[in-house]
């Protein structure tokens, strides 16, 4: 089945042509700054190895760039369909699904109208998403088109676990609670993980990028998970605070002279690892440190040691861990960080192998010691592919 994964954003768009049949990538492209003059897209034949980068083209609105989109999939030189008419269904990346999808869902007017009812929950993302979804229906009439959930993983949780401790009747006119992001790309490493050793039941999976989140997961289903009612809670991430004193807010709004838009901007785009010491990348940052930075130094220690503080609780939590998991760009990437936190592991038992933590190899990798009570493994999330699996139950 050939599957066209899109994940529509407010000006830009990644999308995939996935063949489910040998879960292999055949194209994958992002179309950027839509609706700017200076828009740009890039595009990958995986199979034949051809790249276009940066090349420009101005894109008016989303619809004009999937337009493009389908044209290059199509086309001669670079394309890898010869009619769009292959592609069997559609997959969208869709951020927040509230309390209604518990799965991914099929998108019928009833579930259309149901994204866009929680879309207050997630104003930069949601909207954007029904963009891609609508343009989609518009161009692709015959096609079927899937919606799969950031959030839906985390339906899962407990109450006592999504509750926050404000008046419960604000959590029931307004829906405010955890809810928990990054569920496609943990569903994936808890589906591969399986494959790799089903005996494993009590994990936690560390899905750290320039977004970071860590999720507690007893048997196959989210047990805990840092990111709270936005993706802005919970650790300290390339610009986003993670967890602060609320009262903060107030101080700052007052010293700085913050509007409500200012305040947030600051907390997601200004603040962690970047508010610490320049840099949200985590390669320079460790480049830094090399050369004697205190300042990255520090904004490492506080990244890795709000991860073990974590998993300590998660520890505790989940009456005991299996195992660990380490994905995304930081987590399969850094053998730095990973080592920086399984150092501050050693309390449940956690013995890294640095020799395997430092191989370099595109394969799923164990990194602890044979004695070690908890497993440690490297492995390389794929959200896309998730969604085309998501595609391929759903449809077929």
């Amino acid at each position: 089945m050939k599957v066209f994964v899109l994940n529509s954003g407010s000006s830009s768009i990644k999308f995939q042509i996935i063949e489910t049949n040998t879960q292999k990538t055949l194209m994958k492209g992002l179309c950027e700054r839509i609706g700017h003059e200076n828009s740009i897209y890039t595009v990958t034949n995986v199979e034949k190895d051809l790249k276009d980068k940066n090349v420009p083209v101005y894109f008016h609105d989303h619809e004009e760039a999937i337009k493009k989109v389908l044209s290059l999939i199509t086309d001669e030189r670079i394309g890898v369909l010869k009619d769009y008419s292959e592609i069997d269904a559609i997959g969208h990346r869709v951020v927040h699904g509230g309390e209604y999808f518990k799965d991914s869902a099929v998108i019928t007017d009833e579930v259309l109208k149901d994204i866009e009812s929680v879309s207050h929950l997630a104003p930069l993302h949601n909207p954007a998403n029904i963009k891609g979804i609508n343009v989609c229906k518009r161009l692709m009439p015959d096609k079927a088109n899937v919606a799969v959930f950031d959030t839906s993983f985390h339906q899962t949780l407990e109450e006592e676990k999504y509750i926050y401790a404000l008046k419960y009747e604000d959590y029931e006119k307004y829906q405010i609670r955890k809810y928990g992001f990054h569920g496609t790309s943990v569903r994936y490493i808890v589906k591969k993980l399986d494959k790799i050793d089903s005996s494993l039941k009590n994990i936690i999976v560390c899905h750290l990028g320039n977004g970071a989140s860590i999720t507690a997961v007893k048997d196959g289903k989210s047990f805990d998970t840092t990111m709270g009612f936005t993706p802005l809670a919970g650790l300290p991430m390339g610009t986003r605070s993670g967890d602060i004193d609320p009262s903060i807010l107030e101080y700052l709004s007052n010293v700085k002279e913050f509007n409500e838009k200012e305040m947030l901007n600051y907390l997601n785009k200004e603040c962690g690892m970047k508010g610490l010491c320049g840099s949200s990348d985590n390669r320079d940052i460790l480049s830094l440190i090399d050369k004697g930075n205190k300042n990255a130094k520090l904004a490492l220690n506080v990244f890795c040691n709000k991860i073990a503080s974590y998993i300590g609780s998660y520890y505790v939590e989940l009456g005991g861990l299996d195992a660990i998991i380490f994905t995304g760009g930081i987590g399969e990437n850094s053998p730095e960080t990973r080592e920086y936190v399984c150092d501050r592991l050693k309390a449940i038992g956690v013995k890294l192998d640095k020799g395997h933590n430092f191989m370099r190899t595109n394969d799923d990798v164990l990194l602890t010691d044979r004695d070690s009570k908890v497993k440690v493994y490297r492995i390389r999330t794929n959200e896309e592919l998730m969604i085309a699996l998501d595609v391929e139950r759903l449809v077929l």
